[in-house]
C-alpha cells in the first residue's frame, strides 16, 4: 500500500541524472511488458544507429558479442535512451512535466524531452561527446562524492594545489569533486580521517574541471551540426543555474556542460521557488533524490521526490508503485493505460463511512 500527502498546486519536474545509475539488466523487464517503453527504446535505437556500430537492445539485453556498459561511449548513450524512454512512459500515463532538469550528461535527455533537441540530435550529442571522452579523457582522472557543502569541501581543496576541483553541487551537504586519481585518494583519506563520508564514482575521467580543456576544439567540431530549437517544456540549466531557452543548446553549450561545475542545488532551489513541488527522476536507479531532499529541507518547503525504477527492480511492478507514489502526492495519473489490457469490472466504493470496530 502506497501512502502520501498531496503537494498543492505543484508542477511536476522530470529529473535526469548523469552517469552512475546504470546496472546490468536495467529496464529489460519493461522492454518485455511495456509496448510504450519498448517503442521509445526502438526509436532511440534507430537514432543511435546513425552514430554507433552496436545495437541498443542487444546491449541492454546483454546479448553475447554486444559491448558492455563498462565503456563510457556505450553506457552514456544507453543511459540516455533509457531515460528518454522512461520519460515517454511517464507521459503515456498522464504525468506531464512542467519543467525538466538534467545533471551532467542527463541534460542531453532533458533537452530531448523538453523539445529543444530532436531525437537524432540528442543521439548525436551523447554519442560523439562520449566518444571524445573515451578516446581522450578516459584513464586520466576520477571523481569523488563528498558529504560536505561546497564551502566545506573548499577548505580541503585549498591544499590540493589545483589537482582537484569542485565538479558538482548536488545539495547543501552533497558535492562531487574531480581530478587526478592520486590527489583524489589523498583527499579521500584526509576527509575520512575527520569523519566525512566519501565515495569514489565509477568513472575514470575528471569531467567538470580544467582537465577537459584539451578536448574543447574537438567537441565543438564534432557537435557543430547540432540544431537546437526553443522547446515547449521549461528547461532549467545546471550550467547557467536557471531557466534557459533551449535554442541556445548548441555545440558551445555542450562543451560547457562537460567543463563547468554542475549547479544542481542552485537549480533545485530555483524550481522550488517557482512553485514546482514534485520531482520525478527518470532513471534506472535514483541518484539525485537525496540531494533534492536535502535542498527541500534546507528551503523549508513541501515537496515530494519519486523514483522510476531501482537497481534490481526494473519491471512494471516497480514502475506502477512509482506511479502510485506520484498519485498520492496529487499528480494526475491516467490509470486506463493499465486497465485497458486487464479486463475487469470497476465498482463504486460505498457512499457511507467505513465502520471501524476492534475485536481485540
Amino acid at each position: 500500500v502506497v501512502t502520501g500527502s498531496v503537494v498543492s498546486d505543484s508542477g511536476v519536474v522530470f529529473v535526469f541524472p548523469g552517469q552512475g545509475s546504470q546496472w546490468v539488466g536495467m529496464a529489460v523487464e519493461l522492454l518485455d511488458v511495456s509496448p510504450v517503453f519498448a517503442g521509445w527504446m526502438g526509436r532511440c535505437g534507430e537514432a543511435l544507429g546513425g552514430f554507433v556500430d552496436w545495437d541498443l537492445l542487444e546491449v541492454v539485453r546483454g546479448v553475447s558479442g554486444a559491448p558492455s556498459l563498462g565503456a563510457v561511449d556505450v553506457v552514456q548513450p544507453v543511459l540516455w535512451a533509457v531515460m528518454v524512454s522512461l520519460a515517454g512512459l511517464w507521459r503515456s500515463c498522464g504525468v506531464v512535466p512542467s519543467a525538466v532538469v538534467g545533471h551532467s550528461q542527463g541534460e542531453i535527455a532533458a533537452a530531448v524531452v523538453a523539445g529543444g533537441l530532436s531525437l537524432v540530435d540528442g543521439a548525436r550529442v551523447v554519442v560523439l561527446r562520449s566518444r571524445v571522452i573515451g578516446e581522450e579523457l578516459a584513464g586520466g582522472g576520477g571523481m569523488l562524492s563528498v558529504g560536505l557543502s561546497a564551502e566545506g569541501v573548499g577548505e580541503f581543496l585549498v591544499g590540493a594545489g589545483g589537482s582537484v576541483e569542485l565538479a558538482a553541487v548536488n545539495g547543501p551537504g552533497s558535492v562531487v569533486v574531480s581530478g587526478a586519481v592520486g590527489a583524489l585518494e589523498g583527499l579521500a583519506g584526509r576527509l575520512e580521517s575527520v569523519g566525512v563520508r566519501t565515495r569514489r564514482i565509477p568513472v575514470d575521467y575528471a569531467s567538470h574541471s580544467g582537465f577537459v580543456e584539451g578536448v574543447r576544439e574537438r567537441v565543438l567540431g564534432e557537435l557543430s551540426g547540432v540544431c537546437p530549437v526553443s522547446g515547449e517544456v521549461a528547461f532549467y540549466s545546471t550550467v547557467t543555474g536557471g531557466l534557459l531557452d533551449t535554442a541556445g543548446l548548441d555545440a558551445g553549450y555542450w562543451f560547457s556542460n562537460l567543463r563547468e561545475t554542475v549547479e544542481f542545488e542552485r537549480v533545485t532551489r530555483g524550481l522550488l521557488a517557482d512553485g514546482h513541488g514534485v520531482f520525478v527522476e527518470c532513471s534506472p536507479h535514483p541518484g539525485l533524490l537525496v540531494g533534492i531532499g536535502e535542498t527541500v529541507e534546507a528551503a523549508g518547503v513541501g515537496a515530494v521526490t519519486v523514483a522510476s525504477l531501482r537497481r534490481g527492480e526494473g519491471g512494471l511492478e516497480r514502475f506502477v508503485c512509482s506511479l502510485a507514489e506520484a498519485y498520492v502526492a496529487g499528480v494526475p495519473v491516467d490509470w486506463s493505460v493499465f486497465y485497458a489490457e486487464r479486463p475487469g469490472e470497476r465498482i463504486d466504493l460505498p457512499t457511507y463511512a467505513f465502520q471501524h470496530q476492534r475485536y481485540w
